[in-house]
């Protein structure tokens, strides 16, 4: 399955496919995610728009006068009022299952049988895939909410993808404290470049010290929510005998800095990591794919 960018809202309107497209929308806490299909054979196009411009997006789906819209996510009652016809409401968790193998088999990953799916969001939600059934086995209130209110108020930076860059020239050993840091070399059975406290040393600075850097603290967001989703996942992964986790949600977007942490922590924890590529359309494709199931 080919993955394109999709920008509807800036499509002519002569140009627009009518009555054969098939919609899935996924409206999270601050994002609405959409994919398109427009033909049964066509690959689907995909597009991100603030969830605050459902009234945009509702004025789109009328143009395009889908066969079916499956809708999904926190917001989907929502959008569900606004728009002229029947909608076909679809689980969160069978959305994000059904879109993510989809995107697994067109990104040529190996079947699993079994493994766990993580959206990383404004928050976090981790299930677990078994053959068909999709199951919510934890989660955590850590995620791109937390990057971005974070951000705002340490890096003095509201922008996700201006959060993501910052984090990429930081280095966070300068603002955490590492175990390193605390005993010396073969006191203790860990690894020195762990991290022992989030943000640690910034407890530390003399009051006439420099501040922080703005990318270090940066980079040190990213492991504060990085380190433990993985941890957390890792645990749940022993709890329910997988080894493979694949990661996905818009959190991940351009985000090197995030995936990396999250890779590493996985791989230290004896799991299989996989960041899954178009991953944050996931919820959109499996409520466009299972909508149209159900004509």
């Amino acid at each position: 399955m080919k993955q394109r960018a999709y920008h509807p809202l800036d499509q002519p309107e002569t140009t627009a496919p009518k009555l054969r497209c098939v919609v899935g929308v996924d409206v999270g806490a601050t994002l609405a995610k959409i994919a398109l299909r427009s033909r049964d054979d066509a690959a689907p196009d995909f597009d991100l728009v603030p969830s605050r411009a459902l009234g945009k997006v509702m004025e789109e789906l009328v143009r395009l006068e889908p066969r079916s819209v499956g809708l999904t996510g926190g917001g989907a009652a929502e959008l569900a009022r606004l728009l002229p016809w029947d909608t076909a409401r679809v689980n969160e968790f069978a959305a994000w299952g059904s879109g993510a193998a989809a995107l697994l088999r067109s990104n040529g990953a190996a079947p699993a049988e079994r493994y766990l799916l993580v959206s990383l969001g404004t928050g976090t939600s981790i299930m677990l895939v078994d053959g068909m059934a999709v199951t919510r086995v934890g989660g955590t209130a850590l995620g791109g909410g937390t990057l971005l209110g974070l951000g705002s108020r340490l890096a003095g930076e509201r922008r996700f993808e201006a959060l993501a860059e910052l984090a990429t020239q930081g280095v966070r050993a300068r603002v955490d404290l590492r175990v390193s840091d605390i005993y010396r070399a073969g006191e203790i059975p860990l690894a020195g470049e762990l991290t022992a406290s989030a943000f640690g040393k910034l407890a530390r600075l003399d009051a006439d010290a420099d501040p922080p850097r703005r990318e270090d603290l940066a980079h040190s967001l990213m492991g504060l929510i990085g380190e433990n989703v993985a941890l957390l996942c890792g645990g749940l992964a022993a709890a329910t005998q997988v080894r493979r986790i694949v990661y996905a949600g818009s959190t991940l977007r351009s985000n090197p800095a995030l995936c990396g942490i999250l890779s590493e922590i996985t791989r230290a924890l004896g799991r299989e990591p996989v960041l899954l590529q178009g991953g944050e359309f996931a919820g959109a494709l499996g409520a466009l794919l299972l909508a149209a199931q159900r004509q």
